[in-house]
């Protein structure tokens, strides 16, 4: 290993520990390594043991010794969550007025809604609260070839699950003979005309800056063509264009589509409309006429804005302020539905609520705290900088949340049989969280236990241990199974804490660890890991949806009797 890769896990290490009481282990190491540097992974038998050395370096340090060498060798570590932290709350906004600020959240209902749909939404409604003024959900369904009445109603869940309030409920489509209106009062001032060249001589045309002969037709042959678009024209046989300039070098202006044909059937309006407005047009009349003040969006529109108010300039309407923002998705875990639909439909993800994908219902599953991602929002701030940010910069802010209501149990895996003579008492109390009141729970003991088998691999004839809640063990025999013998529950220095189950009363479960779901944009095919351990019965006794912290292993939310998926460390 070279010098440059083992400062790399001294960093990793140090960071984790320091972010979990001072310890961490080589198998957590080693993984966050592997999904840096991918191209290790066939170098693992080789750097193991380096790893694991530098893990044991690190975990004899004191916290403050920690810290210490962070500051010293890694401050970027301690800056970027000083960052994070101070970032609270939105800058203000120009021109904006107390108690009249109109926002708006325009999705399509095309999927279900994910990390990025939780940005858009917060910031919208953050601005429309700072001001004392009005959200409105409105929703963007002007393309019923992908639109669908499940997802309404799944946007909808995710805002309710955010706690986003909207003041005002909208369909797009609910004004379509309105923007129909605009259209032809467009047509009507030479501004649009409706083109019937092929798709190839349009591209060709808009590469090559040359004006469409059919931006020279007359009024009444452009209405003759609108006329026919809604009962003569196949789809793809004519488009509406606005009139823009094919010398721009802004491409958007070259005589943009402003309608077209889509004979799909449409989920709330059914077949009675086949003449549908583009995106840059539906969204500059719904913006003006619904009385919105400030429009946000993301940056890959930021050259559209030229269009947006040539159009509102047109039609003489209210201009709203547009601004935009940076797109929010997680390394490894794309948002785009044209990557995740394919999983999906390949089987490679089970569905939209897969714990690996970035999609409201997965977080949700996984253990993603809605005020979690709210904070993470706001941390980021109003930015057009690129933001493809670190998953672990959401966790740190959900831990702070689940830590206080996170029952604490004890999880074996791998497990190893040890027999203890000369326990004093067959029940043990043990509280359900170190600092909070979460209640204490009865476990009931005879002299088998089972141990991880990672905690056993080192121990010898005469290694001392202690049974976390119980006292201290020194070992006799170490074989098949271990067997040992009670010395009493005095606290020692420097002896090793384990945690255990009873062979008499366990519970089997399975933990699913979602991991990237893409590393170097190749599909990770180890991206969902499933484990089997032994838990505490009492883990049957909390109700699905909780949030446990299994001692030493992370975070997990309860799915079922059976099976747990890991939040995070």
């Amino acid at each position: 290993m070279d010098d440059e890769l083992k400062r790399l896990v001294r960093k990793v290490a140090l960071q984790n520990a320091f972010e979990h009481d001072g310890q961490t282990r080589d198998k957590i190491v080693l993984s966050k390594i592997l999904g840096t540097r991918p191209e290790l992974r066939n170098r693992v038998k080789e750097i193991n043991a380096e790893i694991s050395a530098i893990v044991s370096d690190v975990n004899k340090l004191s916290l403050q010794q920690q810290q210490s060498e962070i500051e010293k060798n890694f401050p970027e570590l301690l800056a970027l969550k000083e960052k994070i932290e101070e970032r609270v709350g939105l800058p203000p906004l120009e021109n904006a007025e107390n108690g009249k600020v109109v926002t708006r959240f325009p999705p399509e209902p095309n999927g279900y809604p994910h990390i990025g749909h939780a940005k858009a939404a917060i910031i919208d409604e953050e601005y429309a609260r700072m001001y004392n003024g009005k959200l409105i959900l409105r929703f963007d369904d002007t393309n019923p070839e992908n639109e669908r009445l499940e997802y309404y109603a799944a946007i909808k869940v995710g805002l309710d699950w955010l706690g986003v309030k909207y003041d005002k409920v909208k369909n797009t489509s609910d004004d379509i003979e309105l923007i129909y209106q605009k259209g032809l009062e467009l047509i009507n001032s030479s501004t649009a005309y409706v083109c019937t060249c092929k798709q190839e001589v349009i591209s060709k045309n808009r590469r090559e800056m040359k004006y469409c002969k059919c931006s020279t037709l007359d009024q009444n042959q452009n209405n003759d063509r609108w006329k026919k678009m809604f009962d003569k024209f196949k789809a793809g046989e004519a488009i509406v264009r606005f009139r823009g300039n094919m010398s721009s070098e802004n491409t958007v202006m070259r005589d943009p589509v402003l309608f077209r044909i889509i004979d799909g059937k449409h989920p709330l309006l059914g077949n009675r409309y086949r003449v549908w407005p583009s995106y840059d047009f539906a969204v500059v009349i719904e913006d003006s006429i619904d009385g919105v003040t400030h429009a946000f969006r993301t940056k890959e529109y930021e050259l559209r804005n030229e269009l947006y108010y040539a159009i509102l300039d047109a039609l003489k309407l209210r201009k709203p302020k547009m601004m935009e923002f940076s797109r929010l998705e997680f390394k490894g875990m794309p948002v785009s539905k044209r990557v995740l639909k394919p999983l999906i439909e390949s089987g490679k993800v089970s569905w939209y609520d897969d714990p690996r994908l970035p999609t409201l219902e997965a977080l949700k599953r996984r253990g993603i705290t809605p005020e979690a991602i709210r904070k993470f929002v706001l941390s980021l701030g109003f930015t057009k900088a690129d933001t493809l940010a670190p998953f672990d910069v959401l966790e740190s802010f959900n831990r702070k949340i689940i830590d206080e209501q996170s029952t604490r149990l004890f999880m074996v895996k791998d497990p190893k049989k040890l027999v203890v003579t000369g326990l004093p008492t067959s029940t043990i109390t043990i509280p359900n969280h170190p600092t909070k009141d979460l209640g204490k729970r009865n476990v009931t003991v005879d002299e088998n236990f089972y141990l991880s088998f990672d905690d056993t691999k080192d121990l010898k004839p005469e290694s001392k241990i202690r049974l976390m809640g119980i006292g201290n063990v020194q070992i006799k025999t170490v074989s098949d199974h271990l067997t040992g013998q009670y010395t009493g529950d005095e606290l020692v220095e420097e002896i090793l804490k384990v945690q255990w189950v009873s062979q008499k009363n366990y519970q089997k479960l399975k933990i699913q660890i979602p991991k990237a779901l893409f590393i170097d944009d190749n599909f990770n095919e180890d991206s969902l890991e499933e484990i089997e351990v032994y838990v505490e019965p009492y883990f049957l006794e909390l109700k699905e949806g909780s949030e446990i912290q299994f001692i030493r292993f992370g975070y997990c939310r309860k799915e079922s009797a059976s099976l747990a998926i890991f939040t995070h460390k």
